[in-house]
């Protein structure tokens, strides 16, 4: 069980960039459609990827296994913890908007949390901005973050 809930530290950035512009436009879909149904899907992936890395994502499969080692691209590494951190603010909001969608039936609130989801994984997708990433190194510097997890990310080059 343990290594199934492991998550990859390092985390090639290409991988994680192809599955932010895939998220990007399922976002944008969902919202410019009023696609609700894609709203469960996504935080699925979101969840999957927080608790497991690439291993239980199908979205995260096919961009580790299929698209990454096809780009001809070198492979540049950001440290996992960052990343994982990124996935479960993904997953909170996710999972908070298929909750509003189907529970609530607050369609437009779960819109707004999807469109913040579509703008954070575009700035990834696009410009290797990881808004998750950059919050999770903000609590680092204040010391929010237990220093075992630090050394974890010190030690992947940057």
């Amino acid at each position: 069980m343990r290594e199934l809930l492991s998550f990859p530290n390092p985390v090639n950035e290409t991988s994680a960039r192809t599955v932010a512009a895939v998220v990007a436009v399922l976002a944008v879909v969902a919202v410019a459609f009023q696609q609700g149904w894609l709203l469960p899907v996504l935080a699925y992936g979101f969840v999957a990827r927080a608790l497991t890395g690439p291993t239980l994502s199908p979205l995260g499969q096919i961009a580790t296994r299929l698209v990454t080692p096809r780009l001809p691209v070198a492979p540049r590494y950001s440290p996992g913890p960052a990343k994982r951190f990124a996935q479960a603010i993904g997953a909170v909001f996710t999972v908070t908007a298929t909750l509003l969608w189907y529970a609530a039936g607050e369609h437009l609130a779960a819109s707004v949390l999807l469109g913040v989801i579509a703008v954070f994984a575009s700035l990834e997708a696009g410009l290797g901005l990881c808004v998750g990433c950059k919050t999770f190194f903000v609590g680092m510097r204040l010391g929010l973050v237990p220093a075992q997890i630090c050394e974890e990310c010190s030690r992947v080059a940057r």
